[in-house]
């Protein structure tokens, strides 16, 4: 296990963002994975930083990733990441957004986003077009209604 996912010998947690924009457009990445077999989706998130909490995680990764700062959050769950870590996933849902440029890292660089209706990016879950189970958990859960934004 590489250095940059662990912290002092676990996981550390990390947040998923679904970026709604005021049309209801969501912001949704996509890179090649070549281990995979192809180029996949994902959503805005990354791990948690050291003093970070899971909110912080979430807007630091929606700014660096999506270029987007957000005024309203509200969060969505969260769920472990293995039965062999206590680490967690952090789900959240971003409103009332601010686009700027992404600010991508060496490893981010052939990050492409782009902004999708709710329907296809679920329709894109539906299909596999997603690697990772917080994309498309994320989009199914912002989809409910109930809680209030912060």
């Amino acid at each position: 296990m590489s250095e940059d996912i662990q912290e002092r010998g676990r996981l550390r947690d990390a947040s998923v963002v679904v970026a709604r924009d005021a049309q209801g457009l969501v912001a949704v990445l996509s890179t090649g994975f070549p281990r995979h077999g192809g180029e996949y989706l994902f959503l805005p998130g990354g791990r948690r930083e050291p003093g970070e909490d899971d909110e912080m995680c979430a807007r630091r990764e929606l700014r660096e990733e999506a270029g987007v700062i957000a005024g309203s959050w509200r969060p969505l769950g969260s769920y472990a990441m293995s039965l062999d870590s206590t680490a967690r996933v952090h789900l959240f849902e971003a409103r009332d957004l601010t686009l700027g440029p992404q600010e991508l890292t060496a490893t981010e660089r052939d990050f492409k986003l782009a902004w999708w209706p709710m329907e296809e990016a679920i329709d894109a879950a539906a299909a596999g077009r997603f690697l990772l189970p917080a994309g498309p958990l994320a989009l199914l859960l912002a989809e409910r209604p109930g809680q209030q934004f912060m």
